[in-house]
């Protein structure tokens, strides 16, 4: 054996010590963060799966449809300032439970409705609940992992809305058949309390947890910012950091929503499909989606292991999701319906690594007191963008019956909000924050 090859297995020998002693519970707390969004994600796309169903049934037409869309965006924008505040200041775990509680509530509420105005309540009320979700997971995030890995834990649990929109089409058809769709609304909604006894009985900061060693303890604060006691919300409006993640999440997230929405309608619409027959379809899209949320913050997060910025590592990630989000413009031309599934699936995949990292951003820029605020601005942003898609797609469908300019909007929204990203903060410098 050569010395230098001596030396690299001593190398590695010690770096698996290293990683024995400094232990894994934040990776429990990870997999927290992926059922919650999980169970976020069932709750908001229940409406999309049985629209079709709720239209028959309850006589609305494409207008009536994207306006209670608008109205779930329009109450998840004021919950993103209000509830990301609120997550700030309770704390993460009281914050998250709070949310948690308020729109599983507001989900079973759906099985109650019998007019628009009833749904257009229980919208705004799931809405403005299920905004706490991310500003309570990237805080997590902030508070639980290194900056070199935070990219990968909030790529595997921002992989729960795929997992959630996996499983919506395959669940909800089922219930929805044998006993209704109102008893889909209340499965859904009530899988909400038990995920919360898990989050309540494992969750503490790693500071006051039994179960994180003084070694992970020491590795998860290596790199953390100086502590700021408290941060006013105003004072994050001036810095261009704040609005790049801010015109990142108004530029991308219409495009998941729209997603997310609509298309179960298109696959049904364009290609004949049946509710029952939503399932495999929907299914290969996420999975595909998750395969990318991973993967884009694990790419980035190998990049800065290897010695790259975190400017260059962030951003080419962001560059080759974006372009790989370019062939959803010829979607709606395609006959093959698979086909048509796996360029959505490509684009749900460039999305989620796209977003995973723009996520990220915020735990780069900002103290972690901050974060929670940051990503609501970021996230009201991103639903009002999200109200305009949905006026847009609206009216689109209800004059034309196609889905032509969706997808070309689809297409070119995420070379434009990595544009702007790289304008308003060209080397991802931290927030002075006094």
């Amino acid at each position: 054996m050569t010395p230098d090859s001596s030396i690299a297995t001593s190398t590695s020998e010690i770096a698996k010590v290293i990683a024995q002693r400094v232990g894994h519970f934040r990776w429990v707390i990870c997999g927290l963060l992926l059922f919650g969004v999980t169970k976020n994600y069932m709750d908001r796309q229940v409406l999309g799966v049985l629209k079709t169903t709720l239209q028959h049934d309850l006589g609305w037409n494409e207008i009536d449809y994207s306006n209670l869309v608008f109205v779930f965006q329009a109450a998840y924008a004021v919950g993103m300032l209000a509830v990301g505040r609120l997550v700030d200041r309770l704390g993460t775990r009281l914050g998250y439970a709070f949310a948690m509680v308020f729109w599983s509530l507001a989900s079973m509420a759906h099985a109650i409705g019998v007019s628009f105005f009833s749904f257009v309540l229980a919208r705004a009320a799931l809405g403005f609940g299920e905004a706490g979700v991310f500003p309570a997971s990237i805080k997590t995030v902030a508070e639980w992992f290194p900056r070199k890995e935070r990219a990968l834990a909030t790529g595997i649990f921002n992989a729960g809305t795929n997992v959630g929109a996996i499983l919506t089409p395959l669940i909800v058809p089922w219930i929805t058949i044998h006993w209704g769709w109102r008893i889909a609304f209340v499965v859904t909604g009530s899988l909400g309390f038990v995920w919360l006894v898990f989050w309540l009985l494992l969750y503490q900061r790693p500071e006051l947890h039994p179960r994180v060693s003084e070694a992970e303890l020491d590795y998860i604060t290596s790199d953390r910012q100086e502590a700021i006691t408290q941060i006013k919300w105003i004072e994050l409006i001036p810095h261009p950091q704040t609005w790049a993640f801010a015109v990142g999440k108004f530029t991308i997230d219409p495009i998941w929503w729209f997603l997310l929405f609509w298309i179960p309608d298109f696959l049904q619409r364009t290609h004949g499909l049946k509710l029952i027959q939503l399932g495999l379809p929907i299914m290969v899209i996420y999975l595909l989606a998750d395969v990318g949320s991973v993967a884009g913050g694990w790419m980035s997060s190998v990049m800065i292991h290897r010695g790259k910025s975190v400017n260059v590592s962030r951003k080419l990630t962001m560059l080759i999701c974006a372009i790989s989000v370019l062939p959803i413009g010829f979607a709606y031309r395609v006959e093959s319906m698979w086909g048509a599934v796996l360029l959505i699936g490509l684009a749900a995949a460039a999305h989620q690594g796209f977003s995973a990292n723009l996520f990220t951003l915020t735990s780069d820029l900002f103290p972690a007191q901050a974060v929670g605020s940051v990503v609501g601005i970021g996230g009201m942003a991103g639903a009002v963008g999200g109200m305009l898609m949905a006026k847009i797609v609206g009216y689109v469908l209800q004059w034309t019956g196609s889905y032509r300019i969706p997808f070309l909007i689809a297409a070119s929204a995420y070379l434009i909000a990595l544009a702007i990203i790289q304008i308003l903060s060209p080397r991802l410098d931290p927030a002075k924050i006094n």
